[in-house]
């Protein structure tokens, strides 16, 4: 087995992409698609597979791109994935099939594995080919709450599968966090996500926008009309430290500042929703959303923009792409300090830090970070955006008693078949997990999927 070095996709330099929004990876040439393709040595037992949460068949279609067969590579990974331009741009890869792959160590590191998804995935959204319809219809309607990952994933398998699938989506575009979470230089929406969805409609799934469920409509009247119903409806109630000044003007939650920008287009001029940036920005917390608010707000013009987190780098839980793209584009870590007040009268004028130093672990296995006392200081800034975390909105549980939750709001459902303790009513994705990946809010949607049909299936028969 030769040594390889893995190959790189090609990134638009830090210089000009803080400056726009348009995507920030390009992904791969042809020839490096195929240069990388070919350092797969096509494992019998397939580790790589094991580590990816929907079970890519990747060794099959790395074969079929080695063989110029881009045809049969979309076959295969669409067997499993859904949505492979959107997984192989915003999946962590590192820590899930690439993790798992055996050149990793000592070959010249992992086959990119998520990028050469990317690559065929892309070839398949602009192919311009029909899209294939099922070959019979079944009269089995299914409900599919919220647009997001899950939701997508659930109702692209049960219409593929002949099934009778709505979606109902809360605001006016569909896609869920892929729209308003995820900014436009890390997934294009037009070019990527708005195709994604277009298929979908071209396979026979309708869309009601603008449609509250547990508001606009009642559960109860979707069971009265829909055999099946599915929980799609993610994470999106943001949580705060509880620290005195966080009313005070200037202080964001990620959720509310990313979805202004990335949904209701804050960053273009005249836009009817602006947002306010500030000239010195801290962002509190150091997951993919911190790095993306982080960002998007160096975009948006800040002069200077902080990552504000309580443990060191090794802890920081966003990938290490996006850590290294944000470290590029200027912004500065703040490491082992945590926020104790943020000072103002009405507008933020700056926020009081304490440091911190990493003590014995703690039940997540990380070590955790205790305050070095009397290392007080305050940061200069005049916006805070707070990033530490989400939990699902309880507006449809409190309107629907009989759903039970855990403590944290999540749903509880039967792990294997995603259905929740109400029967022919599923779950899946972060209103379950809580916030998570993409791809394991996939593997819950094609979970449930797989239980709807099955019993779509027995009702005909």
């Amino acid at each position: 087995m030769v040594k390889t070095e893995r190959n790189k996709t090609i990134t638009r330099p830090s210089e000009i992409r803080v400056k726009d929004f348009d995507e920030v990876s390009l992904g791969f040439t042809k020839e490096l698609m195929k240069a990388e393709a070919e350092r797969c040595i096509n494992c019998k037992n397939a580790p790589c597979t094991t580590g990816c949460p929907v079970g890519v068949k990747i060794p099959e279609f790395i074969q079929c791109l080695k063989n110029d067969d881009l045809d049969g590579a979309v076959k295969i990974i669409k067997l499993d994935n859904n949505l492979p331009s959107i997984c192989g741009r915003v999946c962590p890869q590192e820590k899930q099939c690439e993790d798992k792959c055996i050149r990793k160590l000592k070959l010249g590191g992992s086959v990119a594995i998520g990028s050469l998804e990317r690559y065929v995935g892309d070839y398949a959204l602009n192919d311009n080919k029909p899209t294939p319809k099922p070959s019979k219809k079944i009269a089995y309607k299914v409900a599919v709450i919220g647009s997001g990952p899950s939701g997508l994933t659930c109702a692209a398998d049960c219409a593929n599968a002949g099934l009778d699938v709505t979606i109902f989506e809360a605001f006016h575009q569909a896609g869920g966090v892929l729209v308003y979470g995820i900014p436009e230089f890390r997934l294009p929406k037009d070019e990527i996500v708005k195709k994604e969805i277009n298929k979908l409609i071209e396979l026979g799934v309708k869309i009601k926008y603008n449609t509250v469920i547990g508001k606009t409509i009642k559960i109860e009247e979707l069971q009265n009309e829909f055999d099946a119903i599915f929980i799609g409806t993610g994470a999106g109630l943001p949580s705060f430290m509880n620290i005195p000044g966080e009313n005070l003007n200037g202080v964001y939650s990620a959720n509310e500042f990313l979805t202004r920008v990335n949904l209701m287009k804050a960053f273009k001029q005249n836009a009817d929703t602006p947002v306010f940036v500030g000239k010195n920005v801290a962002i509190v917390g150091a997951g993919n959303v911190a790095m993306d608010a982080a960002r998007t707000a160096k975009r948006l013009g800040a002069d200077n923009v902080y990552i504000v987190y309580r443990r060191s780098k090794e802890e920081m839980p966003a990938r290490i792409e996006e850590i290294e793209h944000a470290i590029e584009e200027g912004i500065e870590l703040k490491l082992l300090t945590n926020p104790t007040k943020i000072l103002g009268e009405q507008f933020v004028e700056g926020m009081e830090c304490v440091q911190m130093e990493l003590g014995e672990p703690d039940a997540s296995g990380r070590r955790r970070p205790v305050e070095i006392a009397n290392s007080n200081f305050v940061l200069s800034v005049d916006q805070v955006i707070m990033s530490i975390g989400t939990r699902p909105n309880p507006l449809l549980t409190n309107e629907y008693k009989a759903l039970e939750t855990t403590k944290r709001g999540t749903l509880i459902v039967n792990e294997e078949s995603q259905e929740t303790v109400v029967k022919n009513i599923f779950a899946g994705g972060d209103a379950v997990t809580g916030a998570a990946t993409v791809i394991l809010a996939m593997g819950a949607g094609k979970n449930a999927a797989k239980t709807i049909i099955a019993r779509a299936l027995s009702k005909t028969i």
